[in-house]
Parts: C-alpha cells; structure tokens; sequence
C-alpha cells in the first residue's frame, strides 16, 4: 500500500483509542444516566458506584487529551486522498459527521467538568483532583448535565452515522475507504 493511502501510524491509533474510550464512557455514562446514584447504589453497592463515577469522569478527561492530539496530528500531516474518489455525497456526508465528532468530543468532556465542578463535585483522573472549571453553582450544574446528556445522545447519533459509513464502504462498495484507519495495512 501507497504512503499516502492511508492516516499516518500514530493517527490511526489514536482513532482506535478514542473509540475505545467513547465506547466505555458511554457505557458507564447511560448506566449512571439511567439509574442514577441511588439506584446504580442499590444495584451494585457504594464502592463499584464511585468507582463508576471515578472512571466516567477519568474517560472523560482522557478523551480531551487523546482528542486534543488527534486534533494535532490531523493538523499536521496529511490527509490520504480517498481513492477511488468519493461522490458530492459522500464527501460532504463524511466531512460533516466527522467535523461534529470532533466538535461533540471536544465539548462532551468539557461540559462534563463543568457541570462536575459546578454540581460541587470532585472532577477526577484516577485518583487526582483536578481544578473545577468553575465555582460551584447547583442550577447551573443542572443545566450543564442535561447538555451533556443531550450531546451524549447526539454523539451516539454521530457514531451510528460514522460506522453506517464505514461498513458501506467496507460491505458494500467495497473500496479502500477502511484502510485509511486500519491498524493493520
């Protein structure tokens, strides 16, 4: 395979990283998000809840540091040229989900600290205590959750879209579309 028909090494591992780490803090974000404390309490007990918690908040600010350096690599290599080339479509289709994912997973962790911090809160990566963003406010803590639930839905929305693209192009028509980011070509 040509240099070019593919992401750089370091960006498409870093593409399978943040994948992983929206994959879990999804799933720990819906099962808070649906039980909530007192019932993922009563469900699992006090220790495996913090430790819920704990790992959302630390997915969280790990995603902002692996987004943060994909942003960078995107920024300063190329991008392969898609080839065969993609119709009007697709391209615009593929750039607007993924300029909104990587909007939504910029915001989602932010929004996330905010509402912690606001909510009077520990913001957490593993067992440190960052700085909250902002002074404790418990209304604006509300407000701040339900943004970032709601974007937490509009990501998942934005990831469907993302893997319905990739398992066309990979099932369907067939072209070189999932090489770009394999780890494996």
């Amino acid at each position: 395979m040509h240099e070019l028909d593919h992401y750089i090494y370091p960006h498409r591992v870093l593409h399978w990283l943040v994948a992983g780490v929206v994959l879990l803090s999804l799933l720990t974000g819906l099962t808070l998000g649906f039980l909530g404390y007192e019932g993922t309490v009563n469900l699992v007990g006090n220790t495996l809840t913090n430790f819920l918690y704990t790992s959302h908040k630390t997915l969280g600010v790990a995603l902002l540091l692996l987004m943060t350096l994909r942003i960078i690599t995107r920024l300063a290599f190329l991008i392969p040229d898609h080839d065969p080339p993609l119709n009007r479509f697709e391209r615009v289709a593929s750039t607007s989900v993924h300029h909104l994912l990587y909007l939504a997973l910029i915001v989602m962790p932010l929004l996330g600290w905010a509402a912690t911090a606001s909510g009077g809160f520990p913001v957490e990566f593993f067992h440190w205590h960052l700085p909250g963003l902002i002074g404790e406010h418990k209304a604006l803590s509300e407000e701040l959750f339900m943004w970032h639930e709601r974007l937490g839905w509009a990501i998942v929305a934005l990831l469907a879209l993302h893997v319905t693209g990739a398992l066309y192009h990979w099932q369907i028509k067939r072209d070189n579309v999932m090489k770009r980011m394999s780890l494996f070509d």
